[in-house]
């Protein structure tokens, strides 16, 4: 009879109306998070989008590292766009309810645009590798066709596997608790309350977790090593210097990225060693901060956008100070 029973638990397949998101109802001092969370999706959306703007609109910009420079942009701005205006809501209306296919939703675009911005920075790696290992040849490999070739494979492959990831939640019933303890519609704490068998969807979580983080970032830090042993094969200091100059603002991307989620996944995900209000904070700042940072730190510091960024504000500035004069000797005529 038992047996029976566990058979028919096995072919019915349960889904909720919706899960209800409570990651933050013990954390201290929630309204200061969300204010500080608002203004990172304000930082994120505005300078990722000027960088867009500027790359756009300046054909001389319309090169294979710009091209990857403004694909990172645009992953920022939908990474973030794909939790934080949820969680600022939750704050402002008090309702964490979420439907089921909008929870599948979420999470869909919030781990295919992660992937991407782990695939996004391994592509600047491979680009620095090209510049500064192989510079004689850089022009004929690292061409704007290559490139593209590059970005739209990471894009086709992202949306698969997270397609297929998120698509075999599906076959999982949800008979028990709805309550997901984290900040959006997170993969494993939504399969965690699945009443069957969820080994497969676990398996997936764990491979795909150590392939999209771990071989981009296996690959940086091959792409560093080579470049390292270029670098110090240079007689000229000058040239070490210039060369390792062009790579410091990558890494600090690559650490701000990388060590976080690679350290909140191997001791949460899988050794369960941090406490849930921990990893919830943690994984929204590693997550939220780095689209942040991003434009910051290395995009509108790279000479060439930094140059054409200044020159937009001064002559949008140049320009509202030229209409202001002229509406001044329009009202002195007028008068």
């Amino acid at each position: 009879m038992s047996f029976l029973r566990t058979a028919l638990n096995d072919s019915l397949i349960i889904h909720p109306p919706g899960f209800y998101i409570i990651g933050f109802e013990t954390l201290p001092f929630v309204s200061v998070y969300f204010i500080f969370l608002s203004i990172v999706y304000v930082v994120t959306v505005v300078f990722n989008s000027l960088v867009i703007y500027v790359i756009s609109f300046n054909h001389c910009l319309h090169t294979p590292k710009f091209l990857a420079v403004i694909n990172l942009a645009v992953i920022d701005i939908v990474l973030n766009t794909s939790t934080i205006p949820s969680m600022v809501k939750i704050f402002l209306v008090k309702d964490n309810f979420i439907p089921f296919n909008l929870c599948l939703l979420q999470m869909f675009f919030y781990y295919c645009f992660a992937s991407l911005e782990s695939f996004a920075l391994a592509i600047l790696a491979y680009d620095r590798l090209i510049a500064i290992c192989f510079p004689l040849r850089q022009n004929s490999v690292n061409t704007l066709q290559s490139m593209s070739c590059v970005i739209g494979f990471t894009w086709s492959f992202s949306l698969g596997v997270t397609a297929f990831s998120t698509g075999i939640l599906t076959q999982l019933s949800f008979c028990k608790s709805v309550r997901v303890f984290s900040y959006f519609c997170d993969y494993a704490p939504v399969f965690r309350l699945a009443c069957n068998d969820y080994t497969m969807q676990w398996s997936a979580a764990s491979f795909l977790s150590i392939m999209i983080l771990g071989g981009p970032f296996v690959f940086i830090i091959l792409s560093y090593v080579t470049i390292l042993v270029t670098v110090f094969r240079m007689k000229s200091l000058d040239n070490r210097v210039k060369a390792l100059a062009t790579c410091a603002e990558h890494v600090i991307l690559v650490a701000v990225f990388y060590v976080p989620l690679i350290t909140i996944f191997t001791l949460g995900f899988f050794l369960r060693l941090t406490d849930p209000d921990q990893r919830v904070l943690s994984l929204s700042l590693a997550s939220c901060l780095p689209p942040c940072i991003n434009p910051i730190v290395y995009s509108l510091k790279t000479k060439e956008i930094k140059i054409r960024a200044l020159a937009l504000v001064r002559r949008n500035v140049i320009g509202t100070d030229q209409r202001k004069r002229k509406l001044r000797r329009d009202v002195k005529l007028t008068v």
